[in-house]
């Protein structure tokens, strides 16, 4: 019979008999992984890690019940130590750690995975989507379901197309590839790697050689069918006016920061919403078309303010604004079908981003998968109004932008570019797929590469009853503007303390709002 056998590096098959001991079995799965010796790993029936197949040579694989095709699951002993919390027994199995591929592509968590607090509640949640009794249909008591009235999956497709939801939410994808009869048994949130597999010793490194067992595996392109965010918000509009403010007087592009919280989306089923409260614009340089962005010593010390005010770094935006009638207040639409909704540097941008703020995931055999940190592009709509549209890049945009895979093309916004293959750096085939004139399916290989097929896009709004985290009356200068009324000074304190005590006869109440300005705490944390 044949056993498969899952680790975090891929599954791989070997065959046994059942009158074959456990020990016979951990040599033939040391030779298949090419591992230095059979006591660096233990081997698990099930992917909880609770029934453990030890390695002895009494025991036969029958008395285990195996079946053709039955799936085990390996675990090595720098993992063994987190799942079993028994010290003695970790040193007397171990030996010396093996070199291992260190990327982080394949690499184990090195602790147990602390997911953010919305995925510990929509974890402990059912689900379902309620469906109210029809009068016409529903011919049983108020106290029993039928077809008619039974709640649905969260990832029913036939509601999700009446709610017009274009994707699913990531817990609703996480329901759907666990649910059925197999609980997941057969499903994996593997983080895709394009790189070599270093430490392959059956042949000379790359570029003299190179085997099926190092060599990452092509990919081929398909859109995500869900995401991570299902929606941003922008707690009221002050938060977007203050950041555009700089826009307007001096019609240079501007970048920053979101800071908020991650909170339940209750309009998609087990759904997240990124609520944003403040926008922390970092050191730039700007031009009415381009930003370059300059390195922050104060990023740190941002971060820390913004944790104990109970806030994230949970997204960027910025401007791509350009005038069309000063006197109407009117801008012109670039962005559309015809063009590009994201450029090629800026999907590379939100992927170099989006890798730097992974979603911390306990399905995951590397303990992340994939990233809730979404990009906010503020520019034209068709009717020339000034608006925002919200991205995310796919996580196989992030696996091919974190192991410097893509790359833009020099006249063509809307088209990325796959590197080819160098002595210095192997880059495996990519493609992606289109239907020609004809209606036939095409593959194609993405050199170049229609950047939509990594984007999937987030909606972006605000409340109809604005939230105010920060006080919205009289807002503090704004850090890193290097214009005239906008310098952070003491001088810049003292004016905005006064405008709340005169307006409040200098009550308690005054300076507390007067201080509910994080440009002005930031200020303030930043002084020797």
């Amino acid at each position: 019979m044949i056993l498969r056998v899952q680790s975090p590096e891929g599954t791989k098959r070997v065959e046994c008999d059942g009158g074959d001991t456990t020990a016979h079995l951990y040599n033939k799965i040391q030779s298949a992984f090419n591992l230095p010796n059979a006591l660096c790993f233990v081997v698990y029936k099930n992917k909880e890690r609770s029934s453990k197949i030890p390695l002895q040579n009494t025991k036969r694989l029958s008395a285990y019940d195996f079946k053709h095709g039955d799936m085990l699951y390996l675990v090595l002993t720098d993992q063994v130590a987190r799942v079993n919390n028994d010290a003695v027994e970790v040193k007397a199995r171990s030996s010396p750690p093996p070199v291992r591929h260190s990327n982080a592509a394949t690499a184990a968590p090195v602790a147990p995975v602390v997911e953010d607090e919305v995925d510990v509640f929509l974890s402990k949640q059912s689900g379902l989507v309620d469906r109210p009794r029809d009068d016409k249909l529903c011919h049983h008591g108020a106290n029993a379901k039928c077809v008619h009235c039974a709640p649905l999956e969260c990832y029913d497709e036939g509601y999700l197309r009446e709610q017009k939801i274009k994707h699913l939410s990531f817990h609703s994808y996480l329901r759907k590839i666990t649910g059925g009869l197999d609980k997941g048994k057969f499903a994996a949130l593997e983080n895709i790697s394009c790189k070599l597999r270093p430490g392959c010793r059956e042949h000379a490194p790359w570029p003299r050689g190179i085997c099926t067992k190092c060599q990452p595996n092509a990919l081929t392109l398909n859109r995500q069918v869900y995401r991570h965010v299902d929606s941003v918000t922008f707690e009221n509009p002050s938060i977007v006016e203050h950041f555009l403010n700089f826009w307007r007087e001096t019609m240079h592009q501007r970048i920053g920061f979101l800071y908020g919280r991650y909170e339940h989306h209750k309009d998609v089923p087990l759904g997240i919403r990124a609520t944003v409260a403040a926008i922390y614009e970092p050191p730039q340089e700007s031009t009415p078309d381009s930003i370059r962005l300059l390195s922050d010593e104060k990023q740190p010390l941002v971060d820390e303010l913004a944790s104990r005010l109970g806030l994230v770094r949970v997204g960027w935006i910025f401007t791509d604004l350009v005038p069309e009638d000063l006197q109407k207040g009117t801008v012109k639409h670039l962005r559309n079908i015809e063009s590009c909704f994201l450029s090629a540097q800026e999907c590379i941008m939100a992927g170099h981003f989006q890798n730097s703020h992974p979603n911390p995931c306990r399905l995951s055999p590397d303990g992340y998968f994939g990233s809730k940190f979404v990009t906010v592009c503020v520019t034209g709509d068709q009717e020339n109004r000034v608006h925002m549209e919200g991205y995310q890049v796919s996580n196989q945009c992030m696996a091919l932008v974190r192991d410097n895979c893509l790359v833009p093309t020099r006249d063509a916004p809307e088209l990325g570019y796959v590197r080819e293959s160098s002595n210095a750096q192997y880059v495996p085939d990519v493609f992606y797929k289109y239907t020609d004139s004809y209606g036939n399916e095409v593959t194609q290989l993405a050199r170049p590469l229609p950047i939509e097929y990594l984007l999937v896009d987030v909606p972006v709004s605000t409340p109809k009853e604005p939230l105010f985290t920060f006080s919205a009356k009289h807002c503090f200068p704004v850090e890193n503007r290097l214009l005239e009324g906008h310098i952070q000074d003491l001088g810049a304190v003292a004016a905005h303390l006064s405008r709340f005590t005169a307006a409040n006869n200098g009550g308690q109440d005054a300076v507390l709002e007067a201080f509910s300005d994080f440009h002005l705490l930031l200020y303030l944390a930043s002084q020797d």
